[in-house]
């Protein structure tokens, strides 16, 4: 239903309010990479140091439909609902005239402070929910794991400062790469 009534109503709103049409959603970029096993000695468990091994980086981004424009922010807080209202200030700074936002339904997407941010926004920004459990629906999910085949898939950071670059590094050849987003 989504994709044969809702989606084609809100690119017919967007084409005649001229406005930016983004897909928004966030990723987390772990410090050991994109690895989900590891191997060892058979009864030896492998020691790894405790400070920081769970520190992830996080980043809140948007790929705009017709340009194909990706705004991007990175962030060590959790996502939660001001540090995502901090990235759709940033978000609507970074363009002019009306903007169109399809997200997903996170908490912090939905929460009572998120609403009211959108609620005294309304006048520029317009927020479309996506159907449960679609991220196929969903065109920066397929950024994302561009994102980490090229900064960390099969890598490990023995310091949280390289994964940040790594990342950025990535996130800054894409965002000159519109046709290919």
């Amino acid at each position: 239903r989504w994709m044969e009534s809702e989606f084609p109503e809100i690119l017919r709103q967007a084409k005649q309010l001229g406005a930016s049409l983004f897909f928004g959603d966030e990723a987390s970029f772990a410090l050991w990479g994109s690895l989900s096993y590891t191997w060892g000695r058979r009864g030896h468990q492998p020691q790894v140091p405790t400070t920081g091994i769970r520190k992830g980086y996080k980043v809140f981004g948007a790929i705009e439909f017709f340009t194909g424009l990706l705004i991007y922010q990175g962030t060590e807080q959790r996502f939660q609902s001001d540090s995502y209202q901090s990235f759709l200030t940033y978000l609507l700074s970074q363009v002019s005239g009306r903007v169109i936002l399809i997200q997903d339904g996170a908490r912090y997407h939905t929460s009572k402070a998120t609403r009211e941010f959108f609620e005294q926004h309304k006048e520029r920004l317009t927020v479309h929910q996506l159907p449960s459990y679609s991220p196929d629906y969903n065109p920066i999910e397929y950024l994302w794991k561009k994102v980490k085949t090229k900064a960390t898939h099969n890598r490990y950071f023995p310091e949280f400062v390289l994964l940040v670059k790594s990342v950025k590094r990535a996130l800054k050849v894409l965002a000159t790469q519109s046709a290919e987003i």
